[in-house]
């Protein structure tokens, strides 16, 4: 999407697991995004590439990682948050062997105490890819995940395709539950599918 162009949300159901868009520009996703909440940093950056780049919106600018693996991005929020999805956005035709092929998630309350939460594989990604942050399924038995909640969360480059060395992400976005943009909006908004139904009801 263009910057300036309206968009509506996407029809993406709200358990969805994983999403591809091949936009180029972040796509305009149900969960809310909560990503300038954290403190962002990088493993290593080559300079003029560094985690500023991550959220700029630019699909030109990437995070070009410059030490020994792994790489990783770390984002430490202040209190701690319900965290749904990871939304990153690569690309292996412009990037080749720098695109990330396997990504690791880590959460935890501080960067000493950091568990692993879910692994991801890719195949030749081009856009942005969404996937729920952890596989334990939720209360709803609706397919959908549970949110992880923690102070900290890092998503750790494992590998990269061919087995390259640094590695290029050209945006990255975390995205609470879709509840939480709901009660940001009104704060007795009804949260059950029972509740739901009478929601517009005056």
């Amino acid at each position: 999407m263009e910057p300036g162009a309206t968009a509506t949300p996407a029809a993406v159901p709200a358990h969805a697991q994983f999403h591809i868009s091949s936009e180029r520009y972040p796509p305009v996703l149900p969960w809310p995004d909560i990503s300038s909440r954290g403190k962002w940093s990088v493993s290593s950056f080559k300079f003029g590439f560094g985690s500023e780049c991550l959220r700029d919106g630019d699909p030109e600018t990437f995070w070009h990682s410059d030490g020994p693996q792994p790489h990783f991005i770390t984002i430490e929020f202040p209190q701690k948050v319900a965290i749904q999805k990871i939304s990153i956005y690569l690309s292996f035709p412009q990037d080749d062997s720098y695109t990330p092929s396997t990504l690791a998630i880590r959460a935890g309350t501080g960067p000493s105490d950091l568990q692993d939460v879910r692994v991801v594989t890719l195949d030749k990604p081009d856009g942005w890819i969404t996937f729920d942050v952890s596989s334990e399924p939720n209360e709803d038995g609706d397919g959908g995940s549970k949110p992880v909640h923690a102070y900290v969360i890092q998503v750790i480059i494992a590998a990269n395709h061919m087995s390259g060395k640094d590695t290029h992400v050209r945006g990255l976005r975390v995205l609470g539950p879709v509840e939480e943009q709901a009660a940001e909006g009104d704060p007795f908004a009804f949260s059950s599918p029972q509740f739901k139904m009478y929601e517009t009801i005056r």
